[in-house]
């Protein structure tokens, strides 16, 4: 009887389970095949019967970023280019001339010639404009002129490019080009090694592996890992990372979706190299993602201190998926969260401002977590040192000179203007400073800011309504007065900014690998990591 009584009320009970959920699905399903339609129509007809001859590939592709910009900006289309940009930001290999370069409507830009590689051996250097790859001009080509420098291995491409304004030509062979995820690691004492991981590629774990290693094999007693600047990749790189410090079967991130299969708990699967070997991680607003869960977790683990500014805050999770025609979308599918149980994400994208931007997150509004040893870590603004050195605030002044090339274009000049013996020694001066200011005027570096916009928008309605009249001389004053202030700015920001130009230039003179001979005696976070590496009693005080 009671087994009867049980099948009444059990089975009525999943029958309803199973319809609602096969109604929830239908409904789903019914609602986006009713929206593909909606739109495959709308397509077809604006594409027929539009005033003017429409691109359709163009229009597909705006309003697919149109859509995936309401959601996050790590959400994104990728075609069949992007598709193998990401391949190679994830292995790290490709075959081409060996540089970094940028894509400008009119020129190919030299940002950095990889050391020894085709474009250095053919003598081109940072800051060269090509103009010209074999027999096209790059102002007409249509597609992605970058593509033009790919090719076969050991197949050559002549170049014509602009110097200092002058016109020259270059035949660079083509080889296969390997980026390294550690591009340096060195003692910087009898007892102290540092290591530069600068991407999460597939790579990362091997050679962070190796230079952990060989740095021991070589006295190192404590290391200093550099994250700065690292924005992060594969997931299971950062927690096999993590692993060459802590114990096997420790939780290292745990991930969280909609997505029941989404949700997983990484431990780290293998013996440490080395579970005990003081450790300093250096990171910045430059440090992302992998980069924070390294960071992060190592903090939570109380396993190393964390020196230098907060790190940028992303706190998700992304997976490519196939679609059609060699395409892709890379699909934000969880949050990650650190073994104390915070997710470092930064900016809101679900709750934006009247704007429609992103709203970071209040620090009234952190939580509060523990570490292993009961330290208070917080959630919501990135991961923030232990020892915070080389903070600094930046403004959208100098947001702007930085993204406008004016740091690096200064830089170039400078490299020709200038000659030294001894990179290491280069300190600039005020006088260096003060000629990077007449550089910006000359170079008529501008940037309105949002108070700008809105005193035009005003005096607009103000001419309108006929009070410009009124108003103009207040008007003229209050300009006058935001371009002083806008001066005041990049004073301010004057150690920040010959931080950036003096980083360049070294680069220019001694590329990647000399930048980070120069940080080994300049840089004030290595120094401080080195400080704290050198007393004992003071590193562990850190982690207590």
């Amino acid at each position: 009887m009671k087994t009867l009584l049980k099948r009444k009320i059990i089975i009525p009970i999943l029958a309803c389970a199973v319809f609602f959920t096969t109604t929830a699905f239908k409904n789903d399903f019914f609602e986006i095949a009713k929206q593909i339609e909606i739109f495959t129509t709308l397509f077809k007809e604006l594409n027929m019967n539009y005033v003017d001859e429409t691109n359709p590939g163009d229009l597909m592709d705006t309003a697919i970023k149109s859509m995936l910009a309401d959601l996050d900006p790590y959400t994104n289309f990728m075609n069949e280019q992007d598709v193998e940009a990401a391949r190679i930001n994830n292995t790290g290999d490709y075959t081409g001339i060996g540089a970094k370069v940028k894509t400008l409507k009119d020129k190919l830009v030299i940002i950095e010639p990889y050391k020894d590689y085709p474009a250095d051996n053919a003598g081109l250097k940072a800051g060269d404009e090509i103009i010209k790859v074999g027999n096209i001009l790059v102002e007409s080509y249509k597609e992605n002129a970058g593509d033009l420098l790919k090719g076969a291995p050991d197949t050559s491409v002549e170049v014509t490019y602009k110097r200092q304004g002058k016109t020259q030509t270059a035949t660079i062979k083509r080889a296969e080009v390997e980026i390294k995820a550690v591009p340096h690691f060195s003692m910087i004492s009898d007892k102290t090694g540092y290591i530069v991981l600068s991407a999460f590629s597939r790579k990362a774990f091997a050679e962070t592996n190796y230079a952990l290693r060989d740095l021991k094999a070589q006295g190192a007693e404590r290391i200093i890992l550099d994250l700065r600047g690292n924005p992060g990749g594969l997931v299971n790189e950062a927690i096999n990372i993590v692993n060459l410090f802590v114990p096997k079967g420790q939780l290292v991130v745990t991930t969280k979706s909609k997505v029941e299969k989404y949700n997983k708990t990484y431990y780290t699967q293998n013996e440490p190299i080395d579970k005990d070997i003081p450790l300093v991680v250096l990171i910045n607003g430059n440090s992302a993602s992998a980069s924070e869960i390294v960071s992060g977790s190592l903090q939570d683990l109380d396993r190393a201190v964390i020196v230098g500014s907060r790190s940028f805050g992303k706190g998700l999770v992304q997976r490519p998926k196939l679609l059609t025609y060699g395409t892709q979308v890379k699909i934000t599918i969880s949050r990650y969260y650190t073994p104390s149980g915070r997710c470092i994400q930064a900016l809101d994208y679900w709750h934006r401002n009247e704007k429609g931007e992103a709203v970071r997150v209040e620090q009234e509004n952190y939580n509060e977590f523990k570490t292993k040893n009961g330290r208070k870590v917080f959630d919501g603004g990135g991961v923030y040192p232990d020892v915070p050195v080389g903070t600094y605030k930046t403004s959208p002044i100098t947001t702007a000179i930085v993204n406008n090339d004016l740091i690096f274009n200064y830089a170039t000049n400078y490299y020709y203007k200038h000659t030294t013996n001894d990179v290491n020694s280069l300190k600039l001066t005020e006088s260096d400073f003060k000629d990077f200011k007449n550089y910006l005027k000359t170079n008529n570096f501008t940037f309105e800011t949002d108070t700008e916009k809105a005193l035009y928008k005003a005096f607009e309605t103000a001419k309108k309504e006929e009070l410009n009249d009124n108003i103009k001389t207040d008007f003229n004053t209050l300009l006058s007065n935001l371009n002083k202030s806008k001066t005041t700015v990049i004073d301010e920001n004057k150690d920040y900014l010959l931080e950036l130009l003096t980083e360049e230039i070294v680069k220019q003179y001694a590329y990647r690998e000399g930048l980070y001979e120069y940080y080994k005696i300049h840089d004030s976070e290595i120094k401080k990591a080195t400080e704290i590496l050198g007393n004992s009693t003071a590193y562990l005080g850190y982690l207590k």
